[in-house]
């Protein structure tokens, strides 16, 4: 039991009175009492609010025989690395296909991954091959509908020219997107990045 908690039993007042009390609120009085030792402003606050010394509120360090008796450590495998990749590979593969929306508009094709990039502040080598990727990608399509265009090759080309393209991005973006779920890698990737 913390020693907030035995003060304020002790005094025979409530989690929210204690709150109203001392002016902070009942969320922060549970934490401390579920064992988040006090500091600073609020250490202060309670200690006067309950009429006691800031020492009083801290939970005293006393040496027990179960400190004293030496247990072997046995150390846990870290895990959070790799959830963090788990969580990091499910953002890269979201980045990825939030290309798909404006594949038909290859010149802000390359936006939302940037922006969520930006957000997420994601910035691994995968997530910059990705946006390096849609922004060539939106550099090229240009050049060739407008070749296309010039060459007035008429407009039935120039349809099936901006289909093509379009369809091309979204295999591009999709044969990613399996190869990030099956080898956490890209298909398609360029030796240099743009960002």
């Amino acid at each position: 039991m913390s020693e907030l908690k035995k003060i304020r039993e002790k005094q025979n007042l409530t989690q929210e009175e204690l709150a109203e009390k001392s002016g902070l609120s009942v969320r922060t009085i549970q934490r401390i009492e579920a064992g988040t030792e006090p500091k600073g402003y609020t250490l202060k606050t309670l200690a006067s609010s309950l009429g006691v010394s800031q020492k009083d509120l801290l939970t005293p360090i006393i040496p027990t025989e179960e400190s004293i008796v030496e247990n072997p450590i046995v150390e846990e495998p870290v895990l959070p690395i790799e959830n963090e990749t788990i969580e990091n590979l499910t953002l890269i593969k979201i980045i990825n296909l939030s290309s798909l929306p404006l594949c038909w508009f290859p010149i802000a094709n390359f936006l939302p991954p940037l922006l969520i990039m930006l957000i997420s502040k994601q910035k691994s080598p995968l997530v910059k091959q990705i946006i390096s990727l849609q922004i060539i990608l939106a550099v090229i399509a240009p050049i060739i509908f407008m070749l296309v265009v010039i060459l007035k090759l008429g407009k039935a080309s120039v349809m099936v020219t901006m289909i093509a393209l379009t369809l091309v991005n979204i295999f591009i973006i999709l044969r990613n997107a399996y190869q990030l779920d099956k080898k956490q890698s890209l298909y398609y990737k360029l030796d240099f990045n743009l960002l």
